[in-house]
């Protein structure tokens, strides 16, 4: 249990240093931002926006004459790793602008959690039309337990407990379905979206499993992290309760 616990604090600092970085290189964008009199919730409103044409972008793959072409799901994912730049923005804008809200973050929250589900309905509704059902499953508990770890720590919050427990929070999530689909689109054009390796007769391998692994990852991870942090406000409530 100690052993864990020094992984996840190891874990904890270097997101935050990678974290620290990243504001570092926006902070002269953000600052454009501010001058310009963008608000967080325009920015916050934005991602939606960009999250809503990630789906749209997945059905588009799904029209008679796209099926089977790959480059949507590449493009899919560059676009989530756009609408996760703004997801970061939003906040820095907030503290940087002096224009934090106690309604500012409750919008935040209720649009990102609008992004996740229009991104995770984009990818399943992708996968369903495409025959891929065991991965258009695995589509789905990733969406369970990307809503589970945000719902267990609003809750605690609610109960007071401070609950940023896991390895798999929404920064993460972003990135790993981000890069996974923009390296699986761009794969597609080198080898092939139909590109299939078989050993014995079984196959092994087929180009969307860069895709569908990785989101495989997260729907195992995401439920893992929901329960940690359920596993957590038990022992701090525990304490509280004593």
């Amino acid at each position: 249990m100690e052993a864990v616990d020094q992984k996840n604090k190891l874990y904890t600092l270097i997101r935050d240093a990678l974290q620290k970085l990243i504001y570092k290189i926006l902070h002269p964008f953000v600052r454009f931002l501010i001058r310009i009199g963008c608000t967080p919730n325009t920015i916050t409103t934005i991602g939606l926006v960009l999250n809503i044409s990630v789906a749209v972008i997945f059905i588009l793959g799904t029209k008679e004459g796209n099926v089977g072409d790959l480059s949507f799901v590449g493009w899919s994912g560059a676009m989530i790793l756009f609408a996760g730049l703004f997801d970061m923005l939003d906040g820095q804008v907030a503290r940087l602008g002096n224009m934090a809200s106690r309604f500012g973050a409750l919008y935040d929250s209720v649009l990102d959690r609008y992004s996740e589900l229009m991104m995770f309905f984009g990818i399943t509704y992708y996968l369903v039309l495409h025959d891929y059902f065991l991965s258009s499953l695995i589509s789905f508990l990733a969406l369970i337990g990307s809503m589970m770890v945000s719902y267990t720590r609003a809750r605690a919050e609610g109960l007071g407990i401070e609950c940023k427990e896991g390895l798999m929070q929404r920064p993460e999530r972003v990135v790993i379905i981000g890069v996974s689909a923009l390296a699986c689109g761009i794969t597609a054009s080198i080898i092939g979206s139909g590109y299939t390796l078989y050993y014995s007769e079984i196959r092994v391998f087929e180009t969307i499993q860069i895709f569908t692994f990785p989101l495989a990852i997260v729907a195992v991870l995401s439920n893992v992290t929901a329960i940690q942090r359920l596993m957590h406000c038990k022992n701090e409530l525990e304490k509280l309760d004593k």
